[in-house]
C-alpha cells in the first residue's frame, strides 16, 4: 500500500469508525439498507474512487479504490461500495454509459442473462438491487459483449441474502433490447473481466475484515483474564492467535501483489491466485479466532460474527476456490512445463 492509498484509507477508517457502529449493522440486517453509513461515504466522495470524474466518479486509481474496500471490509460496512465503484460503476463508465445519482449495482455473472429474439431474459442473485439507482449487466449480442444499464423498474425483485446478512436479492429480466440502455462493450470488457475485478473486490474486502478480525482477537485474549492472568499468555490461545496473524498476512499480501499487477496489466494469474489464498486464509481465521473468543465468539451481541459471517460470505462470490483453482492450473498446463518453476517465482 502506497503512501497516497494509507491516507485514503486512514480518511475511510475515521468515517467508518464514527458512523459504522454495531447498532447501525444489526439494523441494517432488519431494514436492508445501511442510510447512515452509505450517505456518510457518498458525501465523501469515497463510494466513486476510481470512476473518472468527467463520468461523475471521484476519480483516482484502482489502488485507491482497493484501499477504500478494505477499510470498508475492515469495520464490516453493509454498503455496496465494491458494486458502485468497481464493479457496476466500471463497466457504465467504461463503456460510456451515464453513472446514476446513488448506489449502482451489478449482475455478477453475464451467463445469467441471454438475449433471445431481440429480449434480454434472465435471473440473477444482485446485490442491493433493490436500492440501486441502476444496475450494470453484460450480455452477449450479435456482434459481441454489450453493456446494458438497467433501471429498478425495469426488472423484478425477489428477496434474498448472503450468509452475511447483507441484500442478495434474486433480480428476474425479461425485456426487448431496443427499450434496454445499451452500449458495446469496449476490448477487454468481457466476463472474464468482471469476474477477475470481482473478485479482487472481494479479496480486498476480506483483507480488511481479516485485519479487524485478528485486532479484536488479540485485544479479548488480551483482557480476558484466566487463573490469574490474561488468556493470551496460554500456549493453545498464543497458538490461534498465530494463526489468525498468519492468515491476515497473507490475505494482505495476496490483495496488495494482485492490486500491483493489475495496475500494470494482466493480472489473471494473481488475482487468481489471491482469491485461492483468501479463501483457506478466511477460513483458517475464523476458525481461530472463535476458539480464542471461546464461547462468546458465538453470541449475536459481539461483533465478532459481523466481520466471520462477511468473511464466509466473500469466499463464494466471484468464483469459489475451486474455480480459481482450475483456472491457475490451466494456465500453468498451457504455458508447458519448461514455464512452472517461473510462475511459481515470479
Amino acid at each position: 500500500m502506497t503512501a497516497a492509498d494509507a491516507l485514503i484509507a486512514e480518511g475511510v477508517e475515521r468515517l467508518l469508525a464514527d458512523v459504522c457502529t454495531y447498532a447501525v449493522i444489526e439494523q441494517a440486517e432488519v431494514d436492508g439498507w445501511c442510510a447512515p453509513v452509505w450517505d456518510a461515504l457518498a458525501a465523501t466522495g469515497f463510494d466513486r474512487v476510481s470512476l473518472p470524474e468527467e463520468a461523475g466518479g471521484s476519480g483516482g486509481s484502482l489502488a485507491d479504490a482497493v484501499a477504500v474496500l478494505r477499510a470498508v471490509g475492515r469495520h464490516a460496512a453493509p454498503v455496496p461500495v465494491a458494486e458502485t465503484a468497481l464493479l457496476g460503476g466500471w463497466l457504465l463508465a467504461r463503456a460510456d454509459l451515464e453513472l446514476p445519482d446513488g448506489p449502482i449495482a451489478v449482475v455478477p455473472d453475464p451467463a445469467s442473462l441471454q438475449l433471445v429474439d431481440g429480449h434480454v431474459r434472465g435471473e440473477a442473485a444482485v446485490a442491493w438491487a433493490r436500492r440501486c439507482a441502476a444496475i450494470a449487466a453484460l450480455v452477449q449480442g450479435p456482434d459481441g459483449w454489450l453493456v446494458l444499464r438497467l433501471r429498478p423498474d425495469q426488472v423484478e425483485t425477489a428477496p434474498g441474502a448472503s450468509l452475511a446478512g447483507e441484500p442478495r436479492e434474486r433480480v428476474h429480466v425479461d425485456q426487448p433490447l431496443d427499450a434496454l440502455e445499451r452500449a458495446p462493450a469496449p476490448e477487454g470488457l468481457d466476463p472474464g473481466a468482471l469476474r477477475a475485478r470481482g473478485a479482487l473486490s472481494r479479496v480486498a474486502l476480506m483483507a480488511g475484515a481479516a485485519g479487524a478480525l485478528l485486532d479484536l482477537t488479540v485485544h479479548y485474549t488480551g483482557e480476558r483474564r484466566q487463573f490469574g492472568q490474561p488468556v493470551a499468555r496460554f500456549q493453545a490461545v498464543q497458538q490461534h492467535l498465530v494463526t489468525a496473524a498468519q492468515c491476515s498476512v497473507r490475505l494482505s499480501m495476496a490483495a496488495d501483489v494482485a492490486t500491483r499487477a493489475a495496475l500494470g496489466g494482466d493480472a489473471a494469474f494473481e488475482i487468481a491466485a489471491a482469491k485461492v489464498l483468501a479463501d483457506e486464509a478466511a477460513a483458517g481465521a475464523t476458525r481461530a479466532a472463535h476458539q480464542a473468543h471461546g464461547a462468546i465468539g458465538m453470541t449475536r451481541e459481539y461483533r465478532l460474527h459481523h466481520l466471520t459471517r462477511r468473511l464466509w460470505a466473500w469466499r463464494h462470490e466471484y468464483g469459489s476456490a475451486r474455480h480459481w483453482r482450475r483456472r491457475l492450473g490451466t494456465r500453468i498446463v498451457e504455458a508447458g512445463a519448461d514455464r512452472l518453476f517461473e510462475a511459481i517465482t515470479s
